[in-house]
């Protein structure tokens, strides 16, 4: 007897046999084929070693792990990393306040908003009050040093990746430090024990500017002792072939002498320092149609090896022949820093002038020979000229360096 033929019109033709053994379901999923399972049984094959990729994704495995590495992502920020400055400046910049007067210095800065300040110190008594603990770095092995350099020197230069360690995860990333000491201490006097460790921080972290240090010479009455005396002594040899300021305090406490009273000489005396080299620093960062003094220019001074001298002076007559040496003068005799002799290797001179000031034709006159004095006594001259409306007269500063 002949087998039936089932057929579907359009589709395959089927035996009877060929569905003889199977339940309707499967009956009907022969004649009409869900047409999505049908595609992945063309897509797949018998052949177990040769999965289709398109189904099954073979595991990268390591091939692509140097994604991470260089994903945007940044790194989680370190908690003890302190918050960036505050106080306009133009180049990126940190201080480092090394013993009792040099912390003290150095929280002047703090206060005018560098907020990338530490105190380094060998004891716990020495902080200033008020002083946030993120800013203090306590120097294991002693507390205290007595005035004792050697011992100072000896404690810092056995921790000084200890404090290396401090400034890398406190301070960052930053071109340039200012480090701060008193001339007198031990521990203050041995901060260029710290030299090393402290250039080669810049230089892992591919800083484009040095350790520059501000260094406070103890007052004649201080000096009288033999051992102040030579703690300034050594640590000034110490600091002479790299960039650094002195600040008399002999000379800031007659200047400021009638002026404040005795508990407020030395604050008054940081805090008028430390915004006085601000200002340098912030208006190396400001625009001039006049006259400009950028950051390279601020850079070039402050990377020449040697003393630095630091002045300001406000002349109310600008109407003077003698403007020039006035002003240089008058720069000289009312900074902190001791009198220089001999010809600095660069000279700046920056003058605050008012809108009357700037558009007088007899004062641009003045001005320019003001110039020409200080360029005078210097091997390369800067210079910058900003207008300011409301200040008291023409103000001027200088900055000598290489000295």
């Amino acid at each position: 007897m002949a087998s039936s033929v089932w057929s579907l019109k359009g589709k395959r033709v089927y035996r009877e046999e060929t569905f003889r053994d199977l339940t309707v379901e499967e009956i009907l999923a022969i004649l009409i084929p869900d047409p999505i399972i049908e595609e992945e049984q063309l897509m797949s094959t018998n052949d177990e070693n040769k999965d289709d990729t398109y189904i099954n994704t073979p595991d990268a495995g390591d091939d692509f792990d140097f994604v991470m590495a260089y994903d945007d992502d940044p790194a989680e920020a370190d908690e003890r990393l302190l918050p960036d400055n505050a106080a306009r400046s133009a180049i990126s910049c940190g201080f480092i306040g090394v013993g009792g007067g040099g912390g003290k210095l150095a929280k002047a800065f703090l206060d005018l908003g560098f907020n990338k300040t530490i105190l380094v110190n060998t004891t716990q008594k020495d902080a200033p009050s008020g002083l946030d603990a993120g800013h203090f770095v306590l120097v294991p092995g002693a507390d205290g040093v007595g005035k004792d350099i050697k011992l100072g020197k000896r404690v810092l230069q056995e921790n000084s990746a200890f404090v290396e360690d401090a400034v890398r995860t406190r301070l960052g990333q930053l071109d340039w430090l200012f480090v701060c000491a008193g001339g007198g201490g031990g521990t203050g006097s041995a901060a260029h024990e710290l030299h090393g460790s402290l250039s080669r921080y810049l230089s892992s972290i591919e800083a484009t500017g040095k350790v520059v240090y501000i260094v406070s010479k103890p007052t004649a009455q201080e000096m009288l002792n033999p051992t102040i005396s030579n703690n300034y002594k050594s640590l000034v040899q110490d600091l002479k072939d790299t960039p650094h300021i002195i600040i008399d305090n002999e000379k800031q406490l007659q200047l400021l002498r009638g002026k404040v009273g005795m508990m407020n000489m030395f604050p008054a005396a940081n805090r008028n320092f430390a915004k006085l080299l601000s200002q340098v620093l912030k208006l190396a960062d400001e625009h001039t149609d006049i006259q400009t003094f950028d950051t390279k220019d601020l850079e070039r001074c402050l990377s020449t090896d040697g003393r630095i001298v630091i002045g300001s002076t406000v002349v109310r007559d600008v109407t003077r022949n003698d403007l020039g040496s006035l002003v240089y003068q008058g720069c000289l005799r009312s900074s902190p820093c001791p009198t220089p002799s001999g010809n600095a290797a660069t000279g700046t001179l920056l003058l605050v002038v008012d809108g009357h000031m700037a558009s007088d034709p007899d004062v641009s006159r003045r001005l320019e020979s003001a110039f020409s004095y200080v360029g005078g006594r210097a091997s390369t001259l800067f210079s910058g000229v900003y207008v300011k409306e409301g200040i008291p007269g023409l103000i001027a500063i200088t900055l000598l360096g290489g000295l």
